[in-house]
């Protein structure tokens, strides 16, 4: 054996009474880690994932229009129609796999609305407090009294049934939680020692926001997003229900709402787009909870 191959193989050899450092993981592997110990969150996630290739591929496999006439109304499930037919005569399944498209979208896109308004106000708020904090959180609680399914109504009949403006409705009278919760972090925040001694090396306001304080405030705002998507769909679905969906688009709320009188004759009109809704808003919550595991420091030490 020559002498480096000899030195290799002494080096490779423990020390005694010297402790080996573990190697380190970053937060991310660490938040996925944990989230994977979680069964609910990788249900949810599991179901989730389902619903959305469900609703991707699904016009490929069934590529049926779900505007179109395809039968008798009220026709039960069949060879014809899995689903069955609702009161028009359009065939079920296909309105559950285009209309899942459009659910889902509203919910997601709604609930980033919601945040960014939420986390905009909040991180304002909470960084510099004083008439700024104030005048904030007077906004905030103007929009706090309104009820939320009410403002939205409004909003969607001053400026149209349409599906953009669903969203954007849904997304301005849902963001006053995320915003509670974002000035309380920031304010928790705000006077530990490492922001002051990024205050004191000389880094401005903007940067303090959203590099040092903002990072640090995530977990509990990511939690927030999760369980955000879930509210915004069941808004979607009350509005259609109510009979301000977008009638050009189908979607879930859209097809309960427009088959809701006829639930005696035609129960797989309802009965299957509200269980698209119900598990949804499910799979949303499950992987809510894993994300709260994962983000948790003390889950992530145990």
């Amino acid at each position: 054996m020559s002498t480096m191959e000899s030195s290799l193989a002494m080096a490779q050899k423990p020390v005694p009474g010297v402790t080996k450092v573990p190697k380190a993981v970053s937060p991310a592997r660490a938040a996925i880690r944990q989230f994977m110990k979680s069964p609910s969150g990788v249900a949810g996630a599991i179901l989730l994932l389902v619903l959305l290739v469900g609703t991707a591929i699904g016009p490929w496999l069934y590529p049926v229009d779900p505007l179109d006439i395809v039968g008798l109304p009220f026709a039960p499930p069949d060879a014809d129609a899995l689903f069955g037919t609702d009161y028009l005569g359009r065939d079920v399944l296909a309105g559950l796999i285009y209309g899942g498209r459009a659910t889902l979208t509203v919910g997601a896109v709604a609930a980033l609305i919601t945040i960014v308004i939420g986390v905009t106000v909040g991180a304002l708020a909470g960084f510099f407090g004083g008439w700024v904090d104030a005048l904030l959180v007077k906004i905030a609680e103007f929009f706090q009294v309104l009820p939320p399914l009410l403002f939205a109504m409004v909003l969607v009949t001053l400026f149209g049934p349409r599906l953009s403006t669903i969203t954007l409705a849904i997304g301005a009278v849902s963001w006053t939680s995320a915003a509670r919760l974002t000035r309380a972090e920031f304010m928790r925040l705000r006077d530990l020692d490492f922001i002051k001694a990024s205050r004191a090396a000389g880094a401005g306001n903007l940067h303090l926001i959203l590099r040092v304080v903002l990072p640090n405030a995530l977990p509990p705002i990511i939690v927030s997003a999760t369980l955000a998507i879930g509210t915004a769909i069941l808004f979607e679905g009350g509005l259609s229900f109510l009979g301000l969906g977008d009638p050009n688009t189908m979607s879930w709320g859209l097809m309960i709402g427009q088959n809701r009188n006829y639930v005696l004759d035609a129960w797989w009109a309802v009965t299957f787009p509200g269980a698209a809704i119900f598990l949804a808003v499910l799979a949303v919550s499950l992987v809510g909870d894993g994300v709260n595991d994962a983000v948790n420091p003390r889950l992530r030490r145990r």
